[in-house]
């Protein structure tokens, strides 16, 4: 099912000004000293997908603070158990606004932001099947959808309600047939850091990165396509240099790339994690975590500015290491666990050390994906 909601004049008007209220709420909510920020973690439950808000206290725990419905059903991919999406980004945040994927329903909800509570706004249709990752750039918004051969829907971003592009969509042309579904449907959207480029990971359909032009005016007719044979790249995230640095599933690597004028990229770096099922990443300053879903641990490396990797050791987590976000102070890193549906906390130090300081359980999280950081 598909659903769209068309906001007129008076309604993106209010929905101006709510932003802004939404925003000075946000940084009004640090009155007792006792938080320092919040964490947005979706469930993807199949009955009824939801996020759930956490309070970022000083000592970088969590303390959770409401659960906001989103008004569609999660997905779980065939063949997947630690993460349902099998993707990156499935929650997205874009300043006072948060963005999530309903994968079962088709649809995506944007909620206001207002300190650490959501107020659902708008959801709307994905113009295809199995949403799985969200990019976001100035007032732009795409989703990455995964099934029948993977498809991108654009949106305009008006005061945190969006309005569907449809000349904005491009079909992927990936095997629709292609097996098991969790590792052969595509993983992730993203911008480049100047918003000029479009990029997506294919997992095992067709091993690849595909990047599109982009302007404010729409993309490329056709994605400028860069194998990477037998890779499997999944997650990825840009460092201050711009490079992508990007988890291999398929070997169980960690990489760094060039992107190019043209969007080609170029291998700069490649480093074996030596764990199994390598499959998300996050950057954090000239810091990288990659999650090992397979072996319970963070692999951490340090980006050279060259985009060259150099270990700087492998830290256990809960089992099903998936999804990760760091906080807007890049003090702390937060992990999903999906076989319970845990989030793992920890203290990033100043060498890219990272020491455990808790966790916490999701309700109704197992195999979920998607969390956000502020």
């Amino acid at each position: 099912m598909k659903i769209r909601y068309r906001a007129g004049a008076a309604a993106l008007a209010a929905a101006a000004l709510f932003g802004a209220s939404a925003t000075a709420a946000n940084a009004a909510t640090r009155d007792d000293g006792s938080t320092t920020g919040a964490v947005f973690v979706q469930t993807d439950a199949l009955a009824g997908n939801t996020v759930v808000a956490y309070d970022r206290l000083a000592d970088g725990t969590l303390r959770q603070a409401g659960t906001y419905a989103t008004g569609g059903d999660g997905l779980q991919l065939t063949g997947s158990v630690a993460d349902h999406l099998a993707s990156q980004s499935s929650l997205a945040r874009m300043g006072a606004t948060l963005f999530a994927v309903n994968g079962g329903s088709d649809t995506l909800t944007s909620f206001a932001i207002v300190g650490d509570h959501l107020v659902r706004r708008q959801i709307v249709g994905t113009r295809g099947d199995a949403p799985v990752s969200i990019a976001t750039h100035d007032n732009r918004v795409f989703v990455l959808n995964a099934r029948d051969g993977g498809s991108i829907q654009g949106y305009l971003n008006l005061g945190g309600y969006l309005i569907a592009v449809p000349s904005w969509h491009r079909a992927l042309g990936l095997d629709p047939n292609a097996a098991p579904e969790f590792t052969h449907t595509p993983a992730q959207i993203a911008f480049t850091p100047d918003g000029t480029k479009l990029v997506i990971s294919t997992k095992g359909n067709t091993s690849s990165f595909d990047v599109f032009a982009a302007t404010p005016a729409g993309l490329s007719a056709a994605p400028v396509v860069t194998p990477v044979p037998g890779a499997v790249p999944f997650g990825f995230q840009f460092d201050a240099a711009g490079h992508l640095v990007a988890s291999e599933a398929g070997t169980n690597s960690v990489a760094t790339f060039a992107v190019g004028a043209d969007g080609r990229l170029t291998t700069l770096a490649t480093v074996a994690t030596g764990q199994a099922a390598t499959c998300w990443i996050v950057v954090d300053g000239s810091y990288v975590y990659a999650s090992n879903a397979g072996s319970g641990t963070l692999s951490g490396y340090r980006i050279g500015a060259d985009g060259s990797l150099t270990s700087v050791g492998v830290t256990s987590t809960h089992a099903g290491t998936v999804d990760a976000a760091v906080s807007a102070d890049g003090g702390s890193l937060y992990v999903q666990t999906g076989v319970a549906g845990m989030v793992d906390e920890f203290h990033v130090g100043s060498d890219g050390s990272l020491s455990a300081i808790g966790s916490v359980l999701v309700p109704d999280a197992a195999g979920g994906e998607g969390i956000v950081a502020r």
